[in-house]
C-alpha cells in the first residue's frame, strides 16, 4: 500500500491538474489576489526605505513564494464534510489526504503557470537582482515551506467536522500569515525581541524565510537551524491533524449514522 501512494498523489496531481485547465480565468483571479499584498508590501517599503535593493529583492521573491505555497483546504475539502461528499473518500481504499494533497499540487502547478511570468516582470520592473547560488539554496525552504502552509491549512480545515465556521477560522490563520509570515514587514526589519520571536514561529517558515534566503540575506551558519525549525513545525502540525482527524471522522460517522 505504501508503495502505491506516490502513484496515487501522482494520478491525483494529473487529474486534478487537467479539470483545472477549463478554469484558466477562475486561477488568474487567485493570482492576482496572492500577488497583491507582497506588491502592495513591495511598494510601501520602497518609499520606506528608499534605495534599498534587499528590500525590493525581498518582496519581488515574496510574490513567487506566496503563490507557490497557497493553500485552499477550507474550500477543497471542508465543503466536502459540509455536503457529505467526504464519505465516498472514506470508502476508498487509500488516505483521504491524498486528494486534498494532489488538488493542491495542481493548484500550485496553475498557480506557477501564471504567476511566475508575473513574478519575472514585476523583477525586470522593480529592478530586482539575484545570485544563482542564493536561489538555488531557496528551493529546500521553499519546499518545505510549501509543505508546511498545507499542514497548517489542513488542520484548521479539519476544524469542519465541528463547526461550519471553517472559511472564518482559516481566514484567522492567514491573516497571521500575513502579520507575522514576512508580507506585512520584513521579519528582519523587527526589533528585537519580537524579530527573534517571529523567526520562532511557524509562520516566518512559511512564506519569509525562502524569501530572505533568496535574497541572500540570511546568514548562512543560521540557514540548518531554520530548516529544522521548519521541520519540526511540520511534523507537529502533521501529528496535530492525525489526531484531529481521527476524532473528526469519528464525530462525523457516529453524526451521520
Amino acid at each position: 500500500m505504501t508503495a502505491r501512494l506516490p502513484r496515487l498523489l501522482a494520478l491525483g496531481v494529473r487529474n486534478q491538474f487537467l479539470e483545472w485547465s477549463g478554469a484558466w480565468w477562475f486561477t488568474v483571479t487567485l493570482v492576482v489576489n496572492h500577488a497583491i499584498g507582497p506588491l502592495i508590501g513591495l511598494v510601501v517599503w520602497s518609499a520606506v526605505l528608499p534605495g534599498n535593493q534587499t528590500a525590493v529583492n525581498y518582496f519581488v521573491a515574496l510574490v513567487g513564494v506566496h503563490l507557490l505555497t497557497a493553500s485552499f483546504e477550507n474550500y477543497t475539502f471542508s465543503e466536502s464534510v459540509y455536503d457529505g461528499s467526504v464519505s465516498h473518500d472514506l470508502l476508498k481504499p487509500q488516505p483521504v489526504i491524498l486528494g486534498p494533497a494532489g488538488q493542491n499540487i495542481a493548484i500550485r502547478l496553475w498557480l506557477a503557470v501564471f504567476g511566475l511570468p508575473l513574478t519575472v516582470v514585476t523583477a525586470l520592473v522593480a529592478g530586482a537582482s539575484y545570485r544563482w547560488q542564493a536561489v538555488l539554496l531557496a528551493i529546500p525552504a521553499l519546499l518545505c515551506a510549501a509543505v508546511l502552509r498545507f499542514l497548517w491549512t489542513w488542520l484548521l480545515a479539519l476544524t469542519a467536522f465541528w463547526t461550519e465556521r471553517v472559511h472564518a477560522i482559516v481566514a484567522f490563520g492567514n491573516i497571521l500569515i500575513f502579520l507575522l509570515g514576512g508580507i506585512a514587514a520584513p521579519i528582519a526589519e523587527l526589533p528585537d525581541p519580537w524579530r527573534s520571536i517571529a523567526m520562532a514561529l511557524p509562520f516566518y517558515g512559511m512564506l519569509g524565510l525562502p524569501a530572505e534566503i533568496a535574497t541572500g540575506t540570511l546568514h548562512s551558519s543560521t540557514l540548518g537551524a531554520t530548516l529544522l525549525l521548519q521541520i519540526g513545525w511540520g511534523t507537529a502540525f502533521a501529528i496535530t491533524a492525525a489526531i484531529a482527524w481521527r476524532f473528526g471522522v469519528r464525530r462525523y460517522t457516529v453524526v451521520g449514522a
